[in-house]
């Protein structure tokens, strides 16, 4: 049976090391309360896929951003693979060349050889990989987002031109449409997960990112389970479902 891989990137709220930060723990604290994915590892658990879940906050390390600032748009606002701003823009880390290295060897790179790895593994067991990039978003844009549009959809997907089959959005837009929910298509998010080494190489490796509202199942901006929970649990469930039934 085709199994799916879901990147779990931004759930943890670990800091391996405060090395370089300049912010007190009341702060951070406040900026992992806003920024964190809250519990995309159990909304998007799944025992019959595979996961690679980072075992460290992107206020540390980004595993979702390009190594290279040069490639990487977040760079310019302080927020690149390694973030030494805060939301607001204030100062939250000094990065030097020698602490980038060392993060990156000892945790960016071991995250991305993890899913490497697995995704060498589907392709030799099943032939392709398909990839579901799993996130949440705030109801209200954070402040160096790109697109501070108002009135945010339900969920999300991004999408990746050459790794993004037309398939797997017209399946999504009509499975959120059936279920009463409204869908952004690269809206306000876009792109998807697809490991370096395949990267815009390989169409045998699929990805699309699915974002979830935090107000469809958090109460308020705190990380606390609403009454919804349990109901949007199952509707991401019947999303990598149908995603694993297309691949």
């Amino acid at each position: 049976m085709q199994k799916l891989i879901l990147h779990i990137p931004h759930s943890s709220t670990s800091i391996p090391s405060k090395r370089g930060f300049v912010i007190d723990d009341t702060t951070l604290n406040a900026e992992l309360l806003k920024l964190t994915d809250w519990y995309t590892d159990d909304l998007f658990h799944s025992i019959k896929d595979d996961a690679v879940i980072a075992d460290f906050s992107r206020l540390f390390c980004d595993p979702e951003r390009f190594a290279d600032d040069s490639k990487e748009i977040m760079s310019k606002y302080g927020m690149g693979v390694l973030y030494e701003k805060l939301d607001n823009g204030e100062q939250m880390r000094v990065v030097t060349e020698q602490l980038k290295k060392i993060v990156l060897q000892d945790y960016y790179w071991k995250h991305h050889g993890r899913l490497n790895e697995l995704t060498r593994k589907h392709l030799k067991q099943f032939g392709k990989a398909t990839i579901i990039d799993c996130h949440s978003f705030s109801n209200i844009p954070f402040q160096r987002d790109l697109d501070q549009s108002p009135n945010r959809p339900d969920f999300n997907i991004g999408t990746d031109r050459y790794h993004t089959p037309r398939q797997l959005i017209t399946l999504s837009t009509e499975y959120f449409g059936a279920a009463g929910f409204s869908l952004g298509v690269d809206w306000p998010y876009s792109g998807s997960m697809v490991p370096v080494e395949y990267h815009r190489k390989d169409k045998r490796v699929q990805s699309i990112m699915l974002e979830v509202n935090r107000k469809l199942y958090l109460k308020g901006r705190f990380p606390e389970k609403s009454d919804r929970y349990g109901k949007i649990k199952n509707v991401t469930k019947g999303f990598i479902e149908l995603i694993r039934s297309a691949a």
